[in-house]
């Protein structure tokens, strides 16, 4: 579903700011595979991530999904592709817009538009049954504006907003990191629950070492703008935090120096 294959981005290239990101990255994506990826800080894990989604272009290498080459392409033709959760829950929804009005939109993403606007009272039962899977009373609140919500509903909503049209691939991008440990475990279970449904094939970037040891049947730990340990399986269930701390020090060469990282 996802090839990434000698992915390599440096920014700043010539300049005294000079910062090699990607590092001759390599990762395949098996379809109804759920990885997620850890690392410190300036591991490469968001850059990965926007190299996928088209953020930028590549220095080298490709990137294809289900077969199709996208190196070359801009973020917007990508959009149909893939669906996207960053770490600000403000991000990836229009505030101004109702919950109604913004699922209107994710589900109309990627075709042709006309002058028309309306939302069909089919399209508003079909709203309201997808809210219910949420479980926040958000199915009561459609005609609400979507920026007086709280971050974790936010967040909710835009998970359920990007796999909305079932994409090839869904990016979570710290997409808990903003949020309380409570709102954080219940928008993880909505998300382990909604990839298990659909059938979607994600990648998620997560500062927490026991999240990314529950989420998922893979586990991918990058340093230095390289994939350094790659896990799965039942060899993923049986790793505990020491084992990622073990393992980084002996890809690495180094003691593990991220704060964040260890205290998550």
């Amino acid at each position: 579903m996802l090839e990434i294959n000698n992915v390599h981005k440096t920014f700043n290239k010539g300049t005294i700011n000079e910062k090699p990101a990607l590092q001759g990255v390599d990762l395949h994506l098996n379809p109804g595979d759920f990885v997620t990826i850890i690392g410190g800080n300036g591991a490469g894990k968001s850059t990965l991530m926007n190299a996928v989604a088209g953020v930028w272009p590549v220095d080298e290498g490709s990137v294809v999904i289900d077969g199709e080459n996208i190196t070359g392409y801009p973020e917007y033709r990508r959009a149909k592709l893939l669906g996207r959760v960053f770490q600000d829950p403000m991000t990836g929804t229009a505030a101004t817009m109702e919950i109604q009005e913004n699922l209107a939109l994710a589900a109309r993403r990627g075709e042709r538009r006309g002058l028309s606007w309306g939302i069909s009272k089919e399209e508003k039962e079909q709203y309201h049954e997808m809210l219910k899977i949420l479980d926040l009373g958000l199915e009561d609140r459609m005609t609400t504006k979507v920026g007086l919500l709280s971050g974790g509903q936010r967040q909710a909503l835009t998970l359920l907003m990007a796999s909305l049209k079932k994409p090839k691939l869904l990016l979570l991008d710290e997409h808990t990191a903003a949020l309380d440990p409570k709102t954080a475990a219940k928008v993880l279970e909505l998300t382990g629950n909604i990839v298990e449904e659909n059938e979607l094939t994600a990648m998620m970037v997560t500062h927490n070492m026991k999240d990314a040891i529950r989420m998922g049947n893979r586990l991918v730990m990058m340093h230095e703008g390289r994939i350094i340990y790659d896990v799965e399986g039942e060899e993923k269930k049986k790793l505990h935090v020491s084992d990622l701390l073990e393992k980084f020090e002996q890809a690495s060469g180094g003691e593990f120096a991220n704060d964040r990282m260890m205290l998550a």
